[in-house]
């Protein structure tokens, strides 16, 4: 179950599957709770099938905070601005793309979000603020489906240990042409490459026989001009 606390002074508790985001920004209110893999299908299929069985459900901490600024708006006057700032925190298996074994990928996300009433208004704001996100909130915001939505986004684009605790056979064999033989290839290209080195003749081999050649030649003109 998706836990969640209000740490404001309303006594209403927030569902953070049914937010009013533009009243959770408005009063500056401030919420926590904790969401497990399990409850967040895209990412459960991330999941590889070998992840050990009573560890595989993680759990992800989320703290949201929602807040409103002075901006201009349309009309000219100044109103304000609500935006909502998200962090969440945990871990999920992930397989390692070169040694194909499950391992824990820590997650840490921290955004903050400009919240708009429309898909027009978000295709409005300029692309160049990269800081801060554009989202369009409703009455009932899925915050959940946000937290999924930034953990996908955080995926890394080649999930892998930082070191392996070992190589998949595959490697090691180079049944599946990876480095196995590719190590191979590069001590034939070695191998190749020596041979034709002790096949070149020497350059300073090569200068010193035009050297003694000179020698003789300046000899044997001089010979002849006695």
């Amino acid at each position: 179950m998706t836990h969640s606390t209000q740490h404001s002074g309303k006594s209403a508790a927030v569902d953070p599957r049914q937010l009013d985001l533009f009243e959770f920004a408005r009063s500056g209110r401030q919420a926590a709770g904790v969401v497990r893999v399990s409850q967040l299908p895209r990412m459960l299929n991330e999941v590889p099938a070998e992840a050990p069985a009573d560890e595989r459900d993680t759990a992800f901490t989320w703290q949201a905070e929602g807040s409103t600024q002075p901006e201009l708006q349309d009309n000219g006057t100044e109103g304000p601005q609500p935006y909502l700032r998200l962090a969440v925190h945990g871990a999920a298996w992930l397989e390692c793309q070169r040694c194909l074994a499950p391992y824990e990928q820590a997650f840490n996300v921290d955004a903050i979000y400009r919240v708009v009433e429309t898909e027009a208004q978000a295709d409005e704001f300029p692309l160049e603020e990269d800081e801060v996100e554009v989202i369009v909130g409703s009455r009932q915001f899925d915050l959940i489906g946000l937290i999924e939505e930034e953990l996908l986004l955080s995926l890394p684009l080649v999930p892998k240990h930082d070191v392996c605790p070992q190589v998949h056979e595959s490697l090691v064999s180079g049944a599946s042409g990876s480095e196995g033989a590719d190590g191979g290839a590069e001590h034939e290209e070695a191998d190749e490459q020596g041979g034709a080195a002790s096949e070149r003749p020497n350059p300073f081999a090569v200068l010193q026989g035009l050297k003694s050649g000179g020698a003789d030649d300046e000899s044997g003109g001089s010979g002849g001009k006695h």
